[in-house]
Parts: C-alpha cells; structure tokens; sequence
C-alpha cells in the first residue's frame, strides 16, 4: 500500500493490498467506514464521504451543533477490487462501487455501481464495459490466490 502525502484518512478505513491513494485525498469514514479493495487506485484531490449532514435544512449542521440538533447519514463505502477512481471524484454516502469500475476525472459517484463499468460525469454515467485482461496480471502477480 502506498498512500501518498497530504492524503488524510479520518474513521474505520479498511485497504486491500496493492493499493495506491495519491496526494491530498480525503476519506472521511465517520461512524460508518470505507473499504477499499486490492489492486485499486485512487488518483490525486478525491474527496470520499461516508458521513454527511442534512443539507435540506430540516436540520442543523456542522460538528459544533450537539448531534441531537442533526440529521447526518452514516453509511459504508466499498470499493471492490480493481477498481480505479480519477482525479478529483467525490463518492458520496452508501455507494458501493463494484468490481474493476473506472470512473473519470471530476465524477460525482453518488450510487452503487455495476462491476467492470467505465463510468464519467456528474452524476457518475456508465459510458462502456472495462477489459478484464487485468485479472491475468493479478494471478501473475499472486500466483492464482
């Protein structure tokens, strides 16, 4: 694992082998957590969000108001494996990313995607199926495990 400077993790973070976060990430897990997946890269200036206030109004916000006067989602991000993210994503609460997803530089992944897609935009679109031919180097590289 490599995690690069300025890169701040805050929570429950869980990180498979052979995994790359680049500079100045943000993985906030709050009470929920983030599980990031072997053989996954996470490319400079991502910000990942598995806790987040109410911005509806309904609420108070911000970590300065007691929690009985707010309404914060806590929910589980998980990247399977292989999984790459672009330059400057955000992933919001309770998005589970599946196996071998690509996503483009500056996407907004706010819900689960299906494995082995290349997803870009804001909100996060499958444009086309990913290659699989990885998947050879891994057991390469592992020797079939």
């Amino acid at each position: 694992v490599l995690i690069d400077d300025f890169t701040i993790l805050n929570g429950e973070i869980t990180i498979g082998d052979h995994v790359h976060i680049s500079s100045n990430c943000e993985l906030y897990a709050g009470e929920a957590s983030i599980t990031i997946g072997a053989f996954s890269g996470i490319s400079s200036r991502c910000a990942f969000y598995a806790t987040s206030d109410d911005f509806s109004g309904a609420s108070l916000n911000n970590p300065t108001v007691p929690k009985a006067f707010r309404n914060e989602k806590n929910l589980p991000i998980t990247l399977g494996k292989h999984v790459l993210i672009g330059t400057g994503c955000s992933i919001l609460p309770g998005v589970d990313i599946g196996e071998g997803c690509s996503f483009g530089s500056m996407t907004m992944i706010s819900k689960s995607t299906e494995p082995w897609g290349i997803y870009i935009g804001t909100p996060a679109k499958r444009i086309k199926e990913r290659d699989k031919g990885l998947l050879e180097y891994e057991k390469k590289l592992t020797g079939g495990k």
